[in-house]
């Protein structure tokens, strides 16, 4: 740290400079008064010599202009008196001089202080001496005989000496003034040490807290006002953190709702850019939080019905509420809730509710309830003309009336068919069936499946073919219901598959058993693959019989033991269904 750059040494100099100024100040009036003291008495002292020398001498320059006695009484006093003595006529003519000519001497009458001696009785003046160089103090009284003036007494010294006096007290002042500002600077240096460290210790901490230490506190050194601040201090700083930690936590649980919320929630701020937005509204919107913070709306959503929507709610300052639809191929269902909130203006807050999931199961329950009444109306239509045939005459023609019979008793098995998986299906879906889990051979699973289905398939003229992998591990089922799923994906296979052949596989891959179904039948269409294993979903074009539930109860069993379900398919050539099942343990 530079040293004018800390407090103790800035005060030290201010402390220096006050007591140097006024020890200058002291210094100057002190040699000021010395001067006018010296002066006082030495002009008191050429005015008693002057008023001598002139008493001595009236009756002398009473008679006229100087004689040879004048200049020997004139010389006497000169050397008796140690200064220099003029003494004038009236008229202001220099009569005799002790240091200097008087014969090329000028007249004296117009010094300044012969003028006043002749005005005020007695005549002072301190000036530069050209001719010896240096101040001269002079002292002049008029000379009186009989009430007039006959001449003018002038005495005169040099200032030098009181010169010297004043510069010999201004030395021993400065000396004096120079241990005094000495003394007074170490005596501040070290009692100004505790307040200093107390401000030192008072803007460190400061500078802890700014910097975010909450922790940072001050040790109070004083017992006067600092000590008291640096209390307050500490008192400050445990109400502001209990603050800041009171507002992270409600920061960390509003976060942690906004993170966990399904619904997305975006705000906007008075110039309409995004200043919040979790991660449900990013994921519904397709864009990082990261991106979409600080652009404005419009590049954020990018959809002209949510923002007009936006824009009446910031123009009006009312709630606004509508149904957007996004996405042309499978479109994405928002109920959006735009709110204006308090505070700046222009503040709007979006809440995007993503009802796609709600919108797709309307759609499967209206298809359920649409396969349904089909699937029941084939039979129930068959039975119904069946029954009517037989009552208007076929029950009397034996021949006819056993094969109506054999007819509705295969409407009957159709309909306890579609009912029972149904049921089956309710069953699983809801999680009231019941695994019963045992570790057995993946042959155990694959085999009386197919064995049941291979008459079916030898009756539609196809091949049905199985290879096992060898030393394939045990995998943890429930054999009954891992035998229905086979069963489904075979009986599919079958059913869709017109010539040629399915075959059976079974391998281990990593950590999984693998059991894949594969056809050479019709295939599936690339848009019908992602919504096979949907209940009562028929691809387009299929002319199955079937009610659509085989393989929405084979992906449900397979998921119930925490297995993989997928399929892969090229239209024309066939499909692969594959189920992937964890090796038992």
């Amino acid at each position: 740290m530079k040293p004018f750059r800390s407090l103790r040494w800035r005060l030290l100099a201010l402390i220096e400079l006050v007591v140097l100024v006024v020890m200058v100040a002291l210094a100057l009036i002190l040699s000021a008064t010395v001067r006018r003291t010296y002066l006082a008495h030495l002009e008191e002292r050429l005015t008693v010599e002057a008023r001598f020398i002139g008493d001595a001498l009236t009756t002398t320059m009473a008679s006229g202009p100087p004689d040879e006695f004048l200049d020997a009484e004139a010389h006497r006093y000169a050397t008796l008196l140690d200064a220099r003595i003029t003494l004038i006529g009236p008229d202001g003519t220099v009569w005799w001089e002790s240091h200097e000519d008087r014969t090329r001497m000028e007249n004296h009458l117009d010094r300044p202080e012969v003028q006043q001696a002749l005005a005020e009785g007695r005549g002072t003046s301190i000036r530069f001496s050209h001719t010896v160089g240096y101040e001269i103090m002079y002292v002049a009284v008029p000379v009186e005989a009989d009430g007039r003036v006959v001449g003018i007494a002038r005495v005169a010294l040099p200032l030098q000496q009181v010169q010297a006096n004043v510069a010999r007290l201004q030395r021993r002042v400065g000396l004096v003034t120079a241990i005094f500002v000495g003394l007074i600077g170490l005596l501040a240096f070290f009692r100004m040490a505790p307040t200093v460290r107390a401000i030192q210790d008072l803007s460190d901490a400061l500078g802890r807290l700014t910097a975010g230490d909450l922790d940072a506190r001050v040790l109070p050194r004083t017992d006067d006002e600092l000590g008291d601040l640096g209390r307050a201090y500490n008192q400050m700083a445990d109400r502001l953190r209990e603050t800041i930690l009171a507002l992270q936590e409600e920061q960390a649980r509003l976060s942690g709702l906004l993170e966990r919320m399904t619904d997305g929630v975006l705000i906007t701020d008075g110039e309409g850019r995004v200043s919040l937005i979790n991660p449900a509204a990013a994921r519904m919107l397709g864009i990082s939080p990261e991106e979409a913070m600080s652009r404005s709306f419009v590049q954020v959503v990018w959809d002209h019905r949510l923002v007009e929507l936006w824009e009446e709610c910031r123009e009006r300052g009312q709630e606004g509420v509508g149904l957007i639809e996004m996405g042309p191929r499978r479109p994405v269902v928002f109920h959006a809730v735009v709110t204006p909130l308090e505070g700046e203006e222009g503040t709007v807050m979006v809440l995007l509710q993503d009802l796609t999931r709600v919108r797709e199961l309307e759609t499967v329950r209206r298809d359920f309830v649409a396969n349904v009444s089909h699937e029941l109306r084939t039979p129930l239509a068959t039975l119904k003309a069946l029954a009517e045939t037989l009552r208007e005459g076929a029950l009397e023609d034996p021949q006819a009336a056993r094969r109506f019979l054999g007819q509705m008793e295969g409407e009957l098995d159709r309909l306890d068919r579609i009912v029972g998986e149904l049921l089956e299906l309710a069953r699983i879906e809801t999680g009231r069936m019941s695994l019963q889990m045992a570790q057995v051979a993946v042959a155990e699973v694959v085999m009386p499946p197919v064995e049941e289905l291979r008459p079916l398939a030898e009756r539609a003229g196809l091949t049905l073919t199985v290879h096992l992998a060898p030393d394939l591990p045990h995998i943890l089922v429930d054999v009954d219901g891992m035998r229905r799923a086979v069963a489904n994906l075979v009986h599919n296979a079958i059913q869709f598959t017109p010539s040629g052949e399915v075959t059976v596989r079974a391998e281990r891959m990593d950590d999984e058993v693998v059991i894949s179904v594969r056809d050479t039948g019709v295939g599936i269409a690339p848009e019908d693959l992602p919504r096979i294993f949907e209940r009562f979903y028929k691809a387009r074009g299929s002319r199955s019989s079937g009610a659509g539930l085989g393989l929405a109860i084979a992906k449900h069993i397979v998921l119930a033991h925490g297995g993989r379900i997928w399929a892969e398919s090229t239209e024309g050539q066939g499909s692969t269904f594959y189920v992937a099942l964890p090796v038992g343990e």
